[in-house]
């Protein structure tokens, strides 16, 4: 219960009677009652000098209970175009129960309440309402009524004024660093950490703790940061999610909650653009870890933030507990997932079903990005003409790999009806990167059979034909090959010896399986072979810059999924080309949300890849590059989202009407400035807080704050 005092709102019922407008009565009157508040008792509980109180009545229908809801502004909450309350239940009251709510136009109120005489009780809302862009949960602390920092706001940059108004004076050392310095001492901590499961340890507790900070470092030191919170570390991570355990970091939904995910879906605090949702079955090349793959969307979300700037309020991390097939975690003690075997197909279709409702109802046009389901197709087909998703696996992986392909293609010289592909691994990644090279390869002017033609998939049982003797899973049909004449190549070294290709692809997580002997008889037959071993992690990958390089004697154009060194050979500075899918996938986020796109079409996708083949600089050309350097991502991020901005515009499914007839320039410009810049935060606060403190000052008529 809030102490007592002496303020004008003692009592609360009797001050609107006296504000009451003629005509209309209580019992149905509506909209907001501001009150001044000079008590200096009142302003230093709120941490300004002088502060204004806005009541509102909540009333849909003639009131059931007098219900004050205490409305914060932006700079209270502390994030951009936010607003949110708390309910106030009024005592003497003679009806019955109420619903609270909050129009639209709330966030357009300053109103700064801390505490009132006549409050019984002190409750979050049952129900939040979206205000603006994000609706989060009240700071008021619930035994005092007084505003509770959030853990970003701890910020050493900030200034004496800010860390006075945020309640954070005191709670941090004195001194006003400077942003350089902070990123110094964090560099240096990262330093003395041997292990990379150490140093993303260490950088998840930044994000946790001071998430700009996070941001500015991962935003400054892209290159050497995007390794440690995603591929490859992420996969130690995973592995051993349940044992290093400390804070939540996403969403968790169970097969258990099958009925309640709606009301599941209202304990997240934030309004959310964008989700990330794996169920664990496959995560990376290390199998089914059930819940342990949530580093999975916690890193991916990360990058979307660091690499393409969508503020990371805006973002939900989000793991389906949909039960294992790993024993390994069905009987370690410290497993935190549901110990049940994996569900049916049918089972997990129906959850799904329920997930994407709520999703969508929760968070219309919420963009969706499937991660890392052991078979990703059936979510695909059944969900991405409905609502806004895709598929990383599949799209994305395809996508960047195909921006590589055509830059590799145009570097090779042979043109592209004569390039022939072998990919080891005919996985739902490898056949959603080949079908993203088969319409590159139809725009080039081959028919859709032509270009199919010109790829031959091998699995673990060999080269995939018609009639290898097994029924061959859905995916692998459309490359199936027709032409062997009944004899069946059982090895990769056999496929690779009958084809002689020009390119050899890689998705099978068989560490080292291009050997030796196969990258110098690509050598021998193609003057720039083109190899890109695309497995992750590093171990998985299917050979090293350094084996493509001394085996091809320097001629290969390659490209991984894992980052490798670069290395000097005959003099020559030579840089691997690095096909990770973060190049992509965040600009396909950024471009959707912002043109407000209804669908992610294949057209997007094209066009993702399209755009990210032309982001090199002319540097990176001369050199021979094929995907840019990683440092400058932000911009790719951006060229990318006016390609995904453009298809979206040509398929009529953007809703975005103020972009509509902007040239490249002005589109680039307004992209630009929909992005989040931790390195802007500081500033951007500061300037709130001292406008906010100007304006009250000047409408009290104080010339000065001890702000």
């Amino acid at each position: 219960m809030a102490p007592r005092n002496n303020n004008p709102v003692r009592q609360p019922i009797g001050l609107l009677r006296q504000l009451e407008p003629d005509g209309i009565k209580l019992p149905h009157l509506h909209g907001y009652w501001v009150v001044r508040v000079p008590s200096r008792r009142w302003s230093q509980t709120i941490g300004v000098w002088h502060g204004v109180v806005c009541l509102e009545v909540a009333t849909r229908q003639p009131i059931h209970r007098w219900q004050v809801i205490l409305v914060t502004s932006e700079r209270l909450m502390g994030w951009a175009a936010a607003s949110s309350g708390v309910r106030l239940d009024i005592p003497g009251d003679p009806h019955g129960e109420g619903v609270p709510f909050l129009p639209e136009n709330a966030r357009n109120i300053l109103a700064w309440i801390s505490m009132c005489s006549s409050v019984t009780s002190l409750k979050p809302r049952d129900q939040p309402k979206r205000l603006g862009q994000v609706c989060l949960p009240s700071r008021f602390s619930m035994s005092t009524s007084i505003r509770t920092p959030e853990l970003g706001e701890f910020d050493t940059s900030h200034s004496i004024a800010v860390r006075r108004f945020n309640r954070t004076h005191g709670l941090i050392p004195p001194a006003v660093e400077d942003q350089d310095v902070q990123l110094q001492r964090c560099l240096n901590q990262l330093s003395q950490r041997q292990k990379d499961i150490e140093k993303y340890l260490y950088l998840s507790g930044i994000r946790n703790s001071n998430v700009h900070l996070f941001y500015r470092l991962a935003t400054k030191h892209v290159k050497d940061i995007a390794p440690l919170i995603y591929t490859p570390t992420v996969g130690d991570a995973c592995l051993q999610w349940s044992h290093n355990y400390v804070q939540p970091e996403g969403l968790y939904l169970s097969y258990s909650d099958k009925g309640h995910v709606a009301s599941i879906l209202q304990n997240w605090p934030h309004h959310v653009e964008i989700t990330v949702v794996t169920d664990g079955s496959r995560i990376l090349g290390l199998g089914d870890l059930g819940i342990n793959g949530m580093g999975i969307p916690v890193g991916k979300l990360a990058l979307y933030t660091a690499c393409a700037g969508i503020r990371p309020e805006a973002t939900l991390p989000l793991t389906l507990d949909l039960g294992t097939g790993n024993k390994a975690l069905l009987d370690d003690p410290l497993y935190m997932g549901s110990r049940r075997e994996k569900l049916s197909s049918k089972e997990e279709q129906e959850f799904m079903d329920e997930v994407m409702i709520a999703l969508n109802e929760k968070w219309p046009g919420i963009v969706v990005q499937f991660e890392d389901f052991k078979n990703p197709f059936p979510a695909l087909e059944r969900y991405q003409n409905k609502y806004t998703c895709f598929n990383d696996d599949i799209q994305g992986t395809g996508a960047v790999v195909l921006a590589g392909i055509i830059n590799a293609v145009k570097k090779s010289g042979v043109p592209v009806k004569e390039h022939r592909a072998v990919f080891m691994g005919a996985g739902s990644a490898g056949v959603g990167v080949a079908k993203q090279i088969v319409e590159y390869f139809t725009r080039e002017g081959l028919t859709e059979d032509q270009a199919r033609q010109c790829f031959w998939f091998v699995d673990t049982k060999g080269l995939v034909t018609k009639d290898r003797g097994d029924k061959l899973a859905e995916h692998k049909v459309y490359f199936a090959r027709n032409d062997n004449e009944g004899k069946q190549y059982k090895t990769l070294a056999e496929v690779v010896d009958h084809v002689k290709p020009t390119i050899l692809m890689g998705l099978s997580t068989m560490g080292g399986i291009f050997s030796p002997d196969l990258l110098t008889k690509m050598a021998q037959w193609n003057e720039h072979p083109i190899i890109f071993p695309l497995s992750n992690p590093s171990a998985n990958s299917e050979c090293t810059f350094e084996d493509a390089v001394k085996y091809t004697n320097g001629t290969a154009l390659f490209a991984s999924g894992s980052p490798f060194p670069p290395l000097t050979y005959q003099g020559r500075s030579l840089q691997p080309g690095q096909g990770n899918n973060m190049y992509v996938f965040p600009g396909i986020g950024l471009g959707t949300i912002l043109s407000k796109a209804t669908i992610v079409t294949q057209s997007m996708i094209y066009a993702s890849a399209e755009a990210l083949s032309t982001a090199l600089n002319p540097s990176e050309t001369a050199q021979g590059w094929l995907y840019p350097e990683i440092a400058r991502i932000r911009d790719v991020s951006v060229t990318v989202a006016m390609g995904v901005i453009r298809a979206a515009e040509e398929a009529g499914v953007g809703r975005e009407t103020r972009i509509k007839g902007m040239k490249d320039d002005e589109l680039e410009k307004w992209v630009k400035s929909k992005m989040y810049d931790p390195n802007e935060e500081t500033q951007r606060v500061e300037k709130e807080v001292y406008s906010f403190i100007e304006g009250v000052a000047a409408k009290e008529g104080i010339r000065d704050s001890h702000l």
